[in-house]
């Protein structure tokens, strides 16, 4: 029996020549992850240790969440990562003005590449199997110990295979792939099971569609996601991703607990309704109007550039609606760059809305909008649990850029077809 995807990754940083779902392995990582939230935890773990990091080049810092600072508690967070990155030199820390959202710039800056093994504190950190590799969130003391020992152990999940087929309609995202599948298999149906994709359709996706449907394979329950390595991949990490690396495919005879299959040709703009990300519904099959208070553009899901491109091509010539507030956040200072060079910045600023810098911010309702009790919001990010974005009493819709920009302007949850 051959392995899939993950499992040779797994085998070859465990130092084995096979592995098999459910044993327990230790690995060798390739980088280690935490942010202004899950750092400082973490550093408290890792001083009990009393070592040195393992490796400055192999950690990274990035402070998102909640900076620039909201408050004095987020102050003070920020400052405990920045002091503990200056005393352990850490390389990769990225400071206010140099930060973006963590899993836009890891990918952006080459941090991460195929064949890799990272580990974050963050759940969202299996965003990374876009680009091959295999990246999985973990908990606060694991994290400790893996910037000191540069290990971690796992249990070898089980792959779920996703069969990708058809053409990928030019009014479909990434992020309506992977709330279909959601709404297939549930937020618990690949519960600590690999999500490996596969099939034709897989060259239909652009590295910002991967990025989006790795990025919420753990909103599946998945313990990680990851796709193979192609032209496209092959494209975005070289020249990006520095040093040598090794790009994995699946044996022709690698096992899989499940196979689900996909038709990109038959998808349509859905929306997950609250309170979960699989209560998904087809835009065009909403019968009474759903009007809405915020929309949200941003995130570590649909914060690259093509969701901004995506949503300023919508917005051109159009104005958001005025009961609607809508907040534009791109993932990076270079994306914030890229869009204002593109004139992606004017068109949402005169389109009425509001263009904030690189922040998780409203994601995890931390700041730059917040919702109020009953208000409704349209966002690109990636939870919709009851209390995410604000008072428990609110509600987020999850969707792609385009269904988010035009339920904008339309002050009610539409695709760009309806304006």
């Amino acid at each position: 029996m051959g392995m899939n995807m993950s499992e040779k990754i797994l085998a070859s940083h465990a130092g084995l020549a096979k592995v098999e779902p459910g044993q327990l392995i230790t690995c060798k990582l390739d980088m280690v992850l935490a942010n202004d939230v899950t750092a400082p935890p973490s550093i408290a773990e890792f001083k009990k240790i009393g070592r040195p990091v393992f490796d400055k080049e192999k950690i990274a810092l990035v402070p998102d969440h909640f900076q620039p600072a909201k408050d004095i508690k987020s102050a003070e967070l920020a400052k405990a990562v920045r002091d503990f990155a200056r005393e352990q030199g850490i390389v990769h820390y990225f400071e206010a003005g140099r930060v973006g959202i963590e899993h836009v710039i890891l990918p952006e800056m080459g941090l991460v590449g195929p064949g890799m093994l990272t580990i974050g504190a963050d759940s969202h950190t299996c965003t990374y199997g876009a680009v091959n590799g295999f990246a999985t969130g973990v908990g606060t003391t694991d994290l400790a110990v893996g910037m000191a020992t540069g290990e971690a152990w796992f249990k070898v999940p089980e792959a779920i295979k996703v069969v990708l087929t058809g053409k990928k309609p030019q009014n479909i995202t990434g992020k309506d792939v992977i709330l279909t599948l959601i709404g297939k298999i549930g937020v618990d149906g690949a519960l600590y099971k690999t999500l490996e994709f596969g099939g034709e359709g897989v060259a239909e996706l652009s590295m910002t569609d991967r990025l989006t449907i790795a990025n919420m394979a753990i909103e599946a329950g998945g313990k990680n996601g990851i796709f193979p390595y192609d032209e496209i991949t092959k494209g975005y990490v070289t020249g990006r991703v520095k040093g040598e690396f090794s790009p994995v495919e699946p044996d022709a005879d690698a096992h899989y607990a499940q196979t689900v299959e996909i038709n990109l040709s038959e998808l349509k703009p859905v929306v997950a309704f609250p309170h979960l990300p699989g209560n998904t519904k087809a835009v065009a099959d909403i019968k009474a109007p759903i009007a809405i208070d915020q929309v949200v553009l941003g995130s570590c899901t649909n914060g690259r550039l093509e969701d901004l491109a995506i949503a300023a091509a919508i917005f051109q010539g159009r104005k958001v609606h005025d009961r609607v507030r809508c907040i534009v956040i791109p993932g990076s200072q270079w994306i914030y760059k890229e869009a204002m060079r593109l004139g992606y910045v004017d068109t949402f600023i005169d389109a009425g809305c509001v263009v904030s810098t690189p922040t998780c911010g409203p994601c995890l309702g931390g700041y730059m909008g917040i919702l109020a009790a009953g208000e409704k919001c349209v966002s690109t990010t990636n939870r919709n649990f009851r209390g995410r974005m604000g008072h428990v009493d609110s509600e987020v819709y999850l969707a792609g850029p385009q269904v988010a920009a035009a339920s904008a302007i339309l002050g009610r949850i539409a695709e760009p077809s309806e304006l």
